[in-house]
């Protein structure tokens, strides 16, 4: 059951990641950089969502990943970005702004990809239910400020 947040802010630069979330998942993320991570290193690790914008692009409803995929056994912690909008290219090297509302759950392992699947697919529908009622977020100064 997702659950409100105190508001926190994170911006950082899109780096390449594994290249799971796309190819493996069906789910693609925008990975920030080491800077954004260290900064986020008080969060819980967990699933949060949130609103998110590439430069100075529109504000979109996503949900992040925050922690060490237990899943794939990560040596590096991260902080993936799935954004709710089908993009037509890559953006490696974007300045990425997400701005945190809300938390989901705990990270975990599953039994199988298919598993993990499934549950991606269960936070994005409640990630994606409960921003219905807090897009006025995305009129926020942390999204109008240009990069």
């Amino acid at each position: 059951m997702a659950k409100m947040i105190q508001r926190f802010s994170l911006t950082g630069r899109v780096t390449k990641g594994f290249g799971r979330g796309s190819k493996e998942l069906g789910c693609p993320t925008a990975n920030m950089d080491e800077k954004a991570v260290l900064a986020a290193s008080h969060l819980s690790t967990g699933i949060y969502y949130g609103l998110a914008c590439v430069d100075n692009g529109p504000v979109y409803k996503a949900v992040t990943s925050v922690g060490w995929n237990p899943q794939y056994k990560n040596e590096h912690k991260s902080v993936e970005v799935h954004i709710l909008h089908e993009f037509g290219e890559d953006f490696y090297g974007a300045t990425l702004r997400f701005m945190f509302l809300g938390y989901i759950r705990d990270e975990m392992s599953f039994e199988s990809l298919d598993a993990l699947i499934e549950r991606i697919n269960m936070d994005i529908s409640e990630g994606s239910a409960a921003l219905d009622s807090q897009m006025h977020y995305a009129n926020d100064e942390f999204f109008k400020s240009p990069v």
